[in-house]
């Protein structure tokens, strides 16, 4: 029946007529598919964020790729914990904790792992200081979040993930370091101290009021 409708156009229009005709059915089509494969590589290529046990490659702000790390567990408030490997259920609450021989509290959860397991970024966020501090967390990364509100922060790393650097962005889930015992750590006890401080708008990468990280990671109430 397609055949005899564009017989019956070809009568009517004329050979050039019709020509014509399919020729702006095969622009509009052409244009069409160059609009979809655009499209489709946009958002392939789209920066991708990383879920329990994938493994992609990203490319934030044109950087070098980087590859996430596999087996990353998302929590319940949407961060990653931050060691590849951990589950939830074997999380610890130890944010009340004493140090410093009952001077101050711990304000922290310590991350029990193995020495050199990878440790990844819990959120999206800047790279927006590297310090190392021989007494206290030793190597040492602070992230802060996209909308500038949280502090996240790294401590007693062995050491940090190959290129990172300040003003850097990271993904959820893009390598940071590696557990380690740097600092005042006990090397018995290899571990990843990590921290969340709430940041008011002027608060530099030391500043900020501490939130407990646990019931976030580990869907659980805070221990009494």
């Amino acid at each position: 029946m397609e055949c005899v409708a564009d017989d019956e156009a070809a009568v009517h229009e004329g050979v050039p007529g019709l020509m014509v005709r399919t020729l702006g059915t095969i622009l509009v089509t052409a244009v069409l598919t160059s609009a979809f494969w655009i499209f489709y590589y946009n958002v392939s290529n789209a920066p991708l964020v990383a879920l329990a046990g994938e493994k992609t490659t990203v490319d934030p702000a044109k950087e070098p790729p980087v590859t996430i790390a596999e087996g990353v567990t998302v929590g319940p408030a949407g961060l990653a914990l931050p060691v590849v490997g951990v589950k939830p259920g074997e999380l610890t609450d130890t944010y009340t904790q004493a140090r410093a021989g009952g001077a101050r509290s711990h304000d922290a959860i310590d991350i029990m792992a193995p020495e050199g397991r990878p440790v990844v970024s819990a959120a999206p966020g800047t790279v927006e200081k590297l310090f190392f501090s021989n007494g206290g967390g030793g190597t040492t990364v602070y992230v802060r979040s996209e909308d500038r509100r949280w502090m996240y922060y790294y401590a007693h790393l062995s050491a940090y993930a190959p290129g990172l650097h300040e003003g850097q962005h990271l993904l959820r889930g893009a390598p940071v370091g590696f557990v380690g015992h740097s600092g005042n750590a006990n090397p018995d006890g290899p571990h990843l101290h990590f921290a969340i401080n709430r940041m008011e708008p002027g608060e530099r990468w030391w500043q900020g009021t501490a939130i407990n990280p646990y019931p976030l990671l580990a869907a659980k109430p805070v221990s009494r």
